[in-house]
């Protein structure tokens, strides 16, 4: 897994996205909420990515190798 800072195309918001999820739909959706609900912000599933609002790289990467992925972060 991928994590990557986004902000084209937002209005100079930033997010933070997931890429390189091997898992069903549903279970993209589920993770996604499980990391929202940890990191007390908001964000979405697109496609075969997930958006996390915010910059929330390191978190994001530390709350992944918890869960048991490999994750590294990208652009920082």
């Amino acid at each position: 897994m991928l994590v990557r800072l986004e902000r084209k195309g937002r209005k100079g918001k930033t997010v933070s996205i997931i890429s390189g999820v091997k898992s069903p739909d549903a279970g993209r959706r589920a993770l996604a909420k499980h990391l929202k609900d940890k990191l007390g912000c908001g964000g979405a599933v697109k496609g075969a990515e997930i958006e996390i609002q915010g910059d929330q790289r390191q978190r994001l990467v530390t709350l992944l190798h918890e869960l048991g992925y490999r994750a590294k972060s990208s652009g920082h």
